[in-house]
């Protein structure tokens, strides 16, 4: 069986059909981590070219514990910007300190196009095309994986949890989504529970991590703090947009 075409890749479609959509459930957090634990070891014993995407916010940060739990040496990398917060660039060093993941292990990519001084203000959507999904379609590119593992979940808006699955089609990958079905309390618990380190901007109020300039502090639903006043306000940067043909 070809895995270079995901179109015709029978286990994506048997194992996890577009139609069938995960349920948000408020089982314990414990059962959470072994389906997930599961379903990544069937993933990854199905092809080990596989990388993660961290962004070192607290979603990230789980799935690449996960991940690392089953494979040590597994592959991730990071998209930066030119706003990216001083505190999350400190505290990726830590991480790749601590979690030793050497140049071979982990990679940063950004872009190789200038966007205009303060485009976030007037055009926020391209602002994030031109530094968040361009590179990251540059890593996929270089990279070349079988499959990218995000830590993608649905209670963050409804957006989210009607139109994507655990595992989907993006950018012509297989794209896996291991805590799709986590609460943001999930999240907090098994970080907790594991001792996984946290990006100091949380203890700042945050709920929600991007760019400097566009997030803020606080707000009832978890992303209402980014693109505050714009009209992306509480939405996304496009990283996570499905295409037309993937639909």
């Amino acid at each position: 069986m070809s895995k270079k075409c995901v179109g015709k890749n029978i286990w994506y479609r048997q194992v996890h059909p577009r139609n069938v959509k995960p349920e948000i459930s408020f089982r314990e957090t414990h059962e959470k981590e072994q389906e997930a634990l599961s379903f990544l070891e069937g993933v990854l014993a199905k092809n080990s070219n596989v990388v993660v995407a961290s962004s070192f916010g607290k979603d990230s940060m789980v799935v690449l514990h996960l991940c690392l739990r089953i494979d040590p040496d597994i592959k991730s990398f990071m998209v930066t910007t030119p706003n990216k917060p001083v505190d999350t660039i400190v505290f990726r060093q830590h991480v790749i300190k601590e979690w030793d993941l050497s140049w071979q292990k982990f990679q940063v990519f950004r872009s190789e196009e200038p966007a205009p001084d303060k485009l976030y203000l007037t055009d926020p959507k391209e602002c994030c095309r031109i530094n968040k999904v361009e590179p990251l379609r540059k890593a996929l590119k270089e990279l070349k994986p079988y499959a990218w593992i995000s830590g993608l979940r649905g209670t963050e808006s409804d957006e989210r949890l009607e139109k994507h699955s655990k595992i989907e089609e993006q950018y012509g990958i297989v794209k896996i989504n291991p805590i799709l079905d986590w609460t943001e309390l999930d999240v907090w618990k098994y970080t907790a529970t594991h001792n996984i380190p946290v990006n100091p901007l949380y203890s700042k109020g945050y709920r929600s991590l991007g760019c400097t300039p566009c997030m803020a502090p606080g707000g009832e639903l978890e992303r209402s703090g980014r693109w505050q006043n714009t009209p992306l306000e509480g939405g996304e940067c496009g990283i996570h947009t499905l295409e037309t043909s993937d639909a």
